[in-house]
C-alpha cells in the first residue's frame, strides 16, 4: 500500500469501534509526544522543556510560525529544531483532522470555527481559484502563506474542498509547512546573529522586516474589505 493510498485515513464520518477511535485519536498525539521526547537527546533538558512550551503555545491561536520560531531561537533553541517542531505539529494536526474531523467539529471553539469555515467554503474557493487549479501545489502554497488559519486545521479543510486524497494532503501540508518554517527559522537566526554581533545593524534589519510584514498585513486587510464591498 503506497503513501498516497492510505485507505485507513478517512475524511468521512463513520461509526468506528472504540479501539479504532482510540488509535485515530492517539496516533497524532503520540507522534507529537514522541518527537518532543526525542528532543531531550538533541538539546539540554532546559532547552527541551522550553521547546515543549513553545509547541503548546503554537497550538493556541493567534500564535504562529512568525512569532513562535523567532522566540524559540532567541531563547536558545537551534533554528533547525525549531523549524522541525512546527512542521511536525502542522503534519500531526493535519493527520488528527483527517482521522477525526467529526470529533473535531464537536470540540468547543474549534468546532464552530470549522463549521463557519466550511459554510463559507464556496466563497472562500471563489476568492482563491488557484487552489483548485494548482491542486496539491495550491494547498502547499496555502500552508506556506504566513496568515491566520493556514496551519494544519485550515489546510485539511481546504484540501478536502479541493479533493485531495489524505496521503496527498499530508504531503502538501508537510511541504508547505517545511518551506515556511525554514524561511522563518533561517531568517530569524540570521537577524538574531546580526543583533548579537552588530546591534544597530541587526535592529535596522529587524525594523525593516517588521514594517514589510505590517505592509503585507494591511494590504491583505484592504483587499479583503474591497472584496466584501463588491
Amino acid at each position: 500500500m503506497g503513501l498516497l493510498d492510505l485507505e485507513w485515513i478517512s475524511l468521512e464520518h463513520r461509526k468506528l469501534s472504540p479501539l479504532s477511535t482510540a488509535i485515530r485519536i492517539g496516533l497524532p498525539i503520540g507522534l507529537s509526544f514522541a518527537f518532543f521526547s526525542a528532543t531531550f537527546l538533541l538539546v539540554p533538558p532546559r532547552s527541551a522543556w522550553i521547546l515543549g512550551g513553545l509547541m503548546i503555545a503554537y497550538m493556541v491561536p493567534p500564535a504562529g510560525k512568525e512569532s513562535v520560531i523567532p522566540l524559540g531561537i532567541a531563547l536558545g533553541i537551534p533554528w533547525w529544531l525549531m523549524a522541525a517542531a512546527v512542521v511536525v505539529l502542522d503534519v500531526t494536526t493535519c493527520l488528527f483532522m483527517s482521522l477525526n474531523l467529526d470529533l473535531a467539529m464537536r470540540l468547543p471553539f474549534l468546532g464552530p470555527w470549522i463549521s463557519r469555515f466550511l459554510s463559507g467554503g464556496k466563497a472562500f474557493m471563489a476568492e482563491r481559484p488557484w487552489l483548485t487549479r494548482w491542486n496539491m501545489l495550491g494547498v502547499a502554497f496555502f500552508v506556506f502563506l504566513p496568515l491566520q488559519g493556514t496551519g494544519g486545521v485550515g489546510a485539511t479543510l481546504v484540501g478536502r474542498m479541493v479533493g485531495l486524497t489524505p496521503g496527498r494532503l499530508l504531503l502538501a501540508v508537510g511541504a508547505g509547512a517545511t518551506v515556511e518554517a525554514l524561511t522563518f527559522a533561517l531568517g530569524s537566526d540570521f537577524i538574531w546573529g546580526l543583533i548579537t554581533t552588530n546591534l544597530v545593524q541587526g535592529l535596522t534589519v529587524l525594523l525593516f522586516v517588521l514594517l514589510a510584514a505590517l505592509a503585507i498585513y494591511l494590504a491583505s486587510r484592504w483587499r479583503k474589505k474591497a472584496q466584501e464591498q463588491k
